[in-house]
């Protein structure tokens, strides 16, 4: 299969281009240059600007992310020529003799040839939980991922044959993933299409019908309908999560759906897996304490750590110590770790079989060994149990040892956690360690209530509201399973909480794709990168609260642009149906509304897009918009209607009216600027500042006068215009303040956070 890990250039450029917004657009322009003068289709030129701006950045975000894409990509072992090698996913051909070993994820369908424990996760294409033993013979399918053992497979069906190929062709496209605010914008341009065309074709048909010169009646026309229209909302929503991809990639966080970007702003549950999320990749073999004089504890050790071919990382921090299996301690037969059973083992020639794992699941709980391997849990310490039994079934096991291994907090864990806490995130941490070592990681790093740990072995499986309860009102969690792990996340989504998971491990998986937000770290296994939206690429922890900011930086930024582009709308939807329907010649000419919209709208919107906010996101967006764009776009149209016909005298021409027309329209939407960017920092103070110098420059200019058809009778025009601007704001501020949601939020359905 080619590498996919974004739109192409073409089709980029399409979805830029070939909107309905741009056709509209463009029919119009080509109206005012069949009837009306080329300084009314100024507004023709949005078309380019948008479609030049959108292909730029969409351009940069793919660049971005193809590069990371790369370096995220795990390469695939093969066997060719009786020589192991690596290569590029891509490079899989058929009859390729694939080696597997944990947490590598099946590119292709084959046939098994070799097994040693080979466990293979199928969850992902028929939803069995269970991992299904694989012998050769067996045939694997794409889409699956190894959980223990290992083994090697025959290519047998590659690229568009594969199974998971054929199941996904359609949902591997670029798509994304689900988003409020971009189901929020979608929206509010469906509703605004169907307003659109019923409304211009009343203004058309009552300039057209109610005045002489049919040039001015399609020009007033079409300055009413191209102001309806919220022609850089998309964009701006586009540039804002285009821009998101590129900040986080110089971080070295991957995005591999954008909406992730708005979905850690969202989240008010955050779970964590203790092992290589909390504590850095890799362990020290602390000691080795025997329990039981004259066993060879050491060379078992030794031989177990050495025996697994692809060794987990317990295994190679007692390889660091033991770096070679003793003489004469052959494995004839393996049981590989499994984060469900908790324990690894083989039987050696003469020695007998050898256990190693969780002395919880191991040893009899009454045992002196039990009570002496909490209290080593209890410091902090990884603590394993080594085990004779007759077999490897795990049963009647007998401890000889207690194997402790230090673990490496990150630095930035303390410091990340705390940020956390102050936003409000509840932070879960969840692990497959004994509780005990769990809650000593977790009271260390001042996670609120990590001093209770609860063993997961204990909670309610049938009872999902009890086990809700339980995760509302508990913070750590030990000896979690992959299954429970995304019984988790199921049990806080019904309680409302918008969850994200974090995770390196095969056993992270299922939980992260449940998730409403997968984090990955970038030397996690390959099926945990695959499934996750979000890559932390160089396993930086600390990396999650730029992730945090740069969602909120959306989420907030885009609110406000869509309360600036959609109270134009709404001020012109007004003035379209009061024009419409009373027979009044429009208010204004396109060229001025492309003025207007520019220094109040389009340059502010592209700044305020991409500028930093600290301002947490909250559910609602829709309602909060049109509680806000509603009142002061229909305050706008009163303003600006008063004061049109406040010029309109008999000796007055259409220009004069409009002119005052523009000027009050100016002033209140300059207001609603003032009121959008507030809290007023000096940037954006500045911004404002900035537009309103630029309209008195236009007016105060001759040719610029000229060119946008400026004419005002002395001061008493200018006056007048001015004090019902000033009453606008003033209604405006009021209406916007006192207006009751229009649209119920209902929070049971709405993302909270």
């Amino acid at each position: 299969m080619p590498r996919r890990s974004s739109r192409s250039l073409g089709a980029i450029v399409r979805a830029n281009v070939l909107t309905l917004f741009n056709l509209v657009i463009a029919v119009l322009w080509l109206l005012i240059m069949i009837f009306g003068e080329w300084k009314d289709g100024l507004f023709g030129l949005v078309i380019v600007a948008n479609s030049l701006i959108g292909i730029v950045q969409e351009l940069r975000a793919k660049r971005t992310l193809d590069r990371l894409a790369v370096v995220n990509e795990a390469p695939v072992r093969v066997r060719r020529d009786g020589a192991e090698r690596e290569i590029e996913p891509r490079d899989i051909v058929l009859g390729d003799l694939i080696l597997l070993g944990p947490g590598d994820r099946l590119l292709v369908d084959g046939e098994v040839v070799a097994s040693e424990g080979l466990e293979v996760d199928e969850s992902l294409l028929n939803g069995e939980a269970d991992p299904v033993h694989k012998e050769p013979g067996d045939q694997v399918l794409s889409g699956s991922f190894v959980v223990a053992g290992s083994g090697a497979f025959t290519a047998t069906r590659v690229g568009e044959d594969a199974y998971a190929a054929r199941l996904t062709a359609e949902a591997s496209k670029f798509a994304l993933a689900s988003s409020e605010l971009r189901d929020g914008v979608t929206r509010f341009i469906k509703y605004i299409t169907w307003l659109v065309v019923p409304i211009g074709a009343l203004l058309i048909y009552s300039q057209v019908s109610h005045h002489a010169d049919f040039g001015a009646a399609i020009t007033g026309a079409v300055a009413g309908i191209v102001t309806m229209i919220p022609e850089g909302l998309v964009l701006m929503t586009s540039i804002a999560f285009a821009v998101g991809v590129v900040r986080l990639g110089r971080r070295k966080c991957l995005v591999q759906e954008l909406p992730a970007i708005e979905g850690l702003a969202r989240v008010d549950v955050l779970c964590l897996d203790k092992t290589g999320t909390l504590t850095a990749g890799g362990m020290d073999l602390d000691e080795v304490l025997p329990l039981r004089d004259g066993e060879p504890v050491e060379d078992a050790l030794a031989a177990l750590a050495n025996a697994d071919p692809r060794p987990n990382p317990t295994a190679q921090a007692i390889q660091a110590r033991y770096p070679s299996a003793p003489p004469g301690w052959a494995a004839r037969e393996r049981m590989p770790f499994s984060s469900a059973r908790k324990w690894s083992g083989a039987d050696f020639d003469g020695h007998g079989a050898w256990l190693l794992g969780a002395p919880d699941v191991l040893i009899d709980p009454d045992s002196s060994a039990y009570a002496r391997a909490s209290d080593l849990a209890a410091t902090g310490a990884r603590v394993l149990a080594l085990c004779r039994a007759p077999g490897l079934d795990g049963q009647d096991a007998e401890a000889v040892a207690l194997v402790t291994l230090a673990q490496r907090l990150r630095p930035d864990a303390r410091e990340t956690l705390a940020y956390f806490a102050k936003q409000g995130v509840t932070v879960k941490v969840i692990s497959g360690d004994n509780p005990q070592a769990v809650s000593a990681i977790a009271t260390e790093l001042g996670i609120p209530g990590g001093d209770r740990a609860v063993d997961s072995r204990t909670l309610p499986e049938d009872d999902p509201d009890k086990l809700a309860e339980i995760l509302d009102s508990n913070t750590v969690f030990g000896r979690v399973t992959p299954h429970q792990k995304r019984m988790f996340v199921g049990a806080l989504q019904s309680r409302g909480h918008v969850v994200a998971m974090t995770g390196d491990g095969v056993n992270d998986v299922l939980a992260l794709k449940d998730a409403d937000l997968g984090i990955a770290m970038g030397a996690g296994s390959p099926a945990t990168k695959a499934v996750a939206q979000v890559v932390l690429m160089e396993n930086r922890f600390a990396t999650l609260p730029h992730l945090v900011g740069e969602g909120r930086r959306v989420l907030a930024n885009i609110e406000r642009v869509s309360n600036l582009f959609l109270t134009k709308t709404f001020y012109a939807i007004a003035l379209s149906l009061l024009t419409g329907v009373t027979g009044l010649a429009f208010p204004f000419a396109p060229r001025h509304s492309t003025l207007v919209n520019a220094l109040t709208i389009g340059v502010p919107a592209f700044f305020l897009a991409l500028a930093p906010t600290i301002q947490r996101a909250r559910p609602g967006f829709v309602p909060r918009v049109l509680r806000f764009a509603v009142p002061a776009g229909v305050a706008c149209a009163a303003a600006v209607l008063a004061s049109f016909w406040a010029a309109h005298l008999p000796e007055s021409s259409l220009e004069q009216d409009q002119t005052s027309a523009v000027i009050t329209l100016f002033l209140v939407t300059w207001w609603v600027l003032v009121m959008v960017v507030r809290p007023g920092t000096a940037w954006r103070l500045g911004l404002v500042a900035a537009m309103a110098g630029l309209f008195v420059g236009v007016l105060a200019v001759p040719y610029m006068r000229d060119f946008f058809a400026f004419d005002f009778d002395g001061l008493y025009d200018i006056l007048i215009a001015v004090g019902i601007a000033a009453v606008g704001a003033v209604v405006i501020s009021l209406a916007v303040k006192l207006t009751p949601p229009l649209v119920r939020t209902d929070k049971s359905s709405t993302p909270s956070g």
